[in-house]
């Protein structure tokens, strides 16, 4: 169906599915080819801010507010399109597409036992961060539901390749409830690739977590909350890592005809050229040649 059919409200709700389905670091480029049709530069600007909105707190867009990181997520949204940090004590707006902060204000929050537990856990969760990732960024927040006090942990990783053709992102979140003895922890860990060089291939793997945390003082809590996050996502990675060296093996056996012999050591192919006397036969060295590189590619 043509665009031009579609009347203004149907053209906005499919303007805005389009762009909350973008990979991750991929919105501006998604809003930039919709502009070229549609064709409309104010309905793509209202659409683009209310999709920019929903896309930062669904892939947790990282910014830099005074030298500490803010992950944008639903848990730190104040309503009108604004974000709350904690650190800065600054609610915002931000514009996705210019990639800036706009009308940025002041907001107070209640100083008590709970905002220091919540720096002590961001202090301990740093220290993983960075030994864990490249270029992580991690924050901690929290919330009061039904007089009930959560803090919820928020981690962050990518790499946005578009040269080379490639989009990935890690992150995590977890919760838990203050509670004086112990208390529930849970979590949720998601990776989204996306590939687009000679096939668009889009994979996104995530799993949800409760463990149980012992809570005897604050530092330990922070401490033994840090071994927990890094405890399971050193098991989800591994898991990852076997999972996707099996599909790649399972996608190779599908490709080739009959099985080859894979020792993931490499082949001297000159030297049984050489042992066979073959090197007079060009049409069959060239044939064992194309193997060799084959073989080198699955090694």
């Amino acid at each position: 169906m043509s665009l031009s059919v579609l009347s203004r409200k149907e053209k906005e709700r499919v303007i805005r599915r389009l762009l909350i389905q973008a990979p991750p670091g991929e919105f501006v480029n998604a809003f930039d080819d919709l502009c070229l049709l549609i064709r409309d530069e104010k309905l793509m600007h209202q659409q683009g801010e209310c999709a920019g909105h929903q896309h930062c707190q669904k892939y947790s867009v990282p910014l830099c507010i005074d030298g500490n990181p803010v992950l944008l997520s639903h848990h730190n949204v104040v309503g009108d399109f604004r974000f709350f940090d904690f650190q800065s004590k600054l609610s915002f707006k931000f514009d996705l597409l210019q990639n800036q902060l706009k009308d940025i204000q002041s907001h107070g929050i209640i100083r008590n036992e709970t905002e220091y537990l919540r720096n002590v856990v961001l202090c301990a969760l740093k220290l993983y961060v960075n030994d864990h990732y490249p270029a992580g960024n991690c924050n901690v927040l929290r919330k009061t539901v039904k007089k009930k006090e959560f803090l919820i942990a928020c981690i962050e990783d990518h790499s946005y390749e578009t040269r080379d053709c490639w989009n990935g992102l890690w992150k995590s979140k977890w919760i838990f409830q203050i509670n004086p003895f112990l208390t529930q922890v849970t979590g949720r860990i998601f990776v989204q690739a996306h590939f687009f060089k000679a096939v668009n291939l889009h994979i996104e793997i995530s799993k949800d977590l409760k463990e149980s945390l012992e809570v005897v003082n604050q530092a330990q809590l922070a401490l033994n909350f840090a071994r927990l996050v890094e405890e399971q996502e050193n098991i989800f990675q591994a898991a990852v890592l076997e999972e996707l060296q099996e599909l790649s093996n399972e996608a190779l056996r599908k490709i080739l005809r009959r099985d080859l012999p894979v020792t993931r050591t490499l082949i001297d192919w000159q030297r049984i050229l050489s042992d066979l006397n073959l090197v007079m036969y060009p049409k069959l060295g060239y044939v064992i040649y194309s193997r060799s590189v084959l073989c080198n590619w699955i090694i």
